[in-house]
C-alpha cells in the first residue's frame, strides 16, 4: 500500500520545467576590442572574446549561426562563429562602419560608413560590394522595412532620413529630422518609421506610405538637465504598443506609447544608456551603459531595473542570441 502511495505521489508532483527561453546577450566594447556573453538566466557573463578595434555594431545571422560585428577602426565586418569565438573572416564595408542591418533575405548588410558620407551594401555568401550608396555627411543609423523593400540610413550633420530602394539602390527621399540622427527603427507592420535625434533630443515618427511627418516625441525628466536627455537607440514591445528609447547621459530609458505618442515612465539605468537588446522571450531588457561599463537589465512588465552586469569599457551594440 505505501508503494502505490509513494508512487501515486510520485506521478502526482509536477516536474520543474527547465528554462525554455535561456539564451545570450552579445554586447561590444567598445575600448577592450571584445565582446562579452551575458547568460539571460543567470544574468552573468560567461564569455568574452577578442574582436577587431572598436567593435559597435552587432547582429546575428537569422540561424544565429553568424555573428556580424562592426569592427568600426579596423575598417570591416567581422563574421564570428559564436560557438566558439573564432573570427571567421572580414567582409569589405568600406570606412568606418558604424551601424549596420541584415535585410530580411539573410544575405545583404546594408552598412553605414561615417567617414565616407555612404550606404555600403555587402552580399554576406559571395562577400563582395553590391553598391554603395551617397548619403549626408556622417552617416550612423541603419533601418530596413520588414519586407525588405526600403533601406533607411540616417546622416549626423546633414540631420536626414535618407530613403533607399532596395531593388535599384537609389535614393527616393530625404527627410529632415532634428540634430544628429543616431538610430531608426520600423514598425513591425512596416506602416511607420521612428528617427531618434541625440542633439534635437527628440524621435520623430513618419508615414512610410508618403515619408509625412506623423508626430515628434520630446522628453523631459525631474532633476536631469535637458541638454543631457539624448535618444539613441530604441526598442519596440512585443505586441507593438511601446516603445523603450535609450536617453543617452540622461541615465534612463524611456517609455512611450506608441498610439499617443505620450512618454508614460522612465526607468534608470546606469551612465550613458545606448543600444538595447530583448532576451529570448521578450520579458527582459538589456540595455549597454557605456560610461559606467555596465548592462541595465530591465523587467519589462513592471518597467523597473532589477540588476546591472558588468560587462567591458564602454560597452556599445547588444544583440540576442537564443
Amino acid at each position: 500500500m505505501r508503494r502505490l502511495a509513494a508512487a501515486l505521489l510520485l506521478t502526482a508532483t509536477p516536474l520543474i520545467p527547465a528554462p525554455i527561453h535561456a539564451g545570450e546577450i552579445w554586447v561590444t566594447n567598445e575600448k577592450d576590442d571584445t565582446v562579452s556573453v551575458i547568460d539571460t538566466d543567470t544574468l552573468e557573463v560567461i564569455k568574452t572574446y577578442p574582436t577587431g578595434e572598436r567593435p559597435r555594431g552587432v547582429t546575428f545571422s537569422k540561424d544565429f549561426k553568424r555573428l556580424y560585428i562592426c569592427a568600426s577602426d579596423s575598417d570591416t565586418v567581422q563574421v564570428m562563429d559564436p560557438d566558439t569565438g573564432e573570427i571567421l573572416h572580414d567582409l569589405p564595408s568600406g570606412e568606418d562602419p558604424e551601424q549596420f542591418v541584415l535585410a530580411p533575405d539573410d544575405r545583404h548588410l546594408y552598412i553605414a560608413n561615417e567617414d565616407d558620407a555612404i550606404t555600403t551594401v555587402v552580399d554576406t555568401e559571395t562577400r563582395q560590394v553590391v553598391a554603395q550608396i551617397d548619403v549626408g555627411v556622417e552617416p550612423e543609423g541603419m533601418a530596413i522595412s520588414p519586407d525588405g523593400k526600403i533601406a533607411i540610413t540616417t546622416s549626423e550633420t546633414t540631420n536626414m532620413a535618407h530613403w533607399i530602394d532596395t531593388a535599384t539602390h537609389k535614393l527616393f527621399a530625404n527627410t529632415l529630422v532634428d540634430s544628429r540622427p543616431r538610430h531608426a527603427e520600423f514598425t513591425a507592420d512596416g506602416s511607420q518609421l521612428w528617427v531618434s535625434a541625440e542633439i534635437g533630443g527628440t524621435v520623430t515618427v513618419f508615414s512610410v506610405a508618403d515619408q509625412r511627418e506623423l508626430g515628434k516625441v520630446h522628453f523631459a525628466i525631474s532633476g536631469v538637465n535637458d541638454d543631457l536627455i539624448q535618444p539613441v537607440g530604441f526598442k519596440f514591445s512585443p505586441d507593438g504598443k511601446r516603445a523603450f528609447v535609450a536617453l543617452g547621459p540622461a541615465n534612463h530609458v524611456a517609455v512611450i506609447d506608441t498610439a499617443s505618442f505620450e512618454v508614460t515612465n522612465y526607468i534608470l539605468t546606469g551612465r550613458r544608456v545606448w543600444h538595447m537588446a530583448w532576451s529570448p522571450d521578450q520579458s527582459r531588457l538589456f540595455t549597454t551603459n557605456g560610461v559606467s561599463g555596465d548592462v541595465t537589465v530591465i523587467d519589462v512588465a513592471s518597467e523597473t531595473p532589477v540588476k546591472s552586469i558588468k560587462v567591458g569599457r564602454f560597452p556599445w551594440g547588444a544583440a540576442m542570441r537564443p
